[in-house]
């Protein structure tokens, strides 16, 4: 049987970037639960998201009070164009979703092993859409 993943990432604005990666990955946005917002402060400490068919992980954003930095040691490859018949044309049909989302395209990569968008979400986290 499979363990369960949940995927935590650090954030200057949990809720902006919860709701970013929803778009980004066909998810929804989880109710808050207890302790989620810091009291006192009306800032999210946390926010979720979950996959609405129950498969993929649960990604969470806690507040951090530091910007990101570097090169983020982890990054998430988003298959945007698994199934279509135009692979190219779906992802950047969800590549254009994306930087209107909030996004910034950083480069597209032709490799031997393939192609691919590499972009940054609201914070500057990279990650790859193909």
């Amino acid at each position: 049987m499979a363990i369960p993943l949940q995927i935590t990432v650090d954030a200057r604005d949990p809720g902006r970037l919860a709701a970013f990666w929803a778009v980004a990955l066909g998810y929804v946005v989880q109710a808050p639960r207890a302790g989620y917002v810091v009291r006192g402060s009306g800032e999210e400490q946390y926010a979720a998201i979950v996959d609405p068919t129950g498969i993929g992980p649960r990604l969470l954003f806690q507040r951090v009070p530091e910007p990101k930095t570097l090169k983020n040691r982890v990054h998430l490859d988003v298959n945007a164009g698994h199934g279509a018949t135009d692979r190219s044309t779906a992802v950047r049909a969800h590549a254009t979703q994306l930087v209107a989302a909030g996004a910034t395209v950083a480069q597209e990569m032709q490799e031997e092993s393939g192609w691919w968008v590499v972009l940054l979400d609201p914070e500057g986290n990279e990650f790859c859409l193909q």
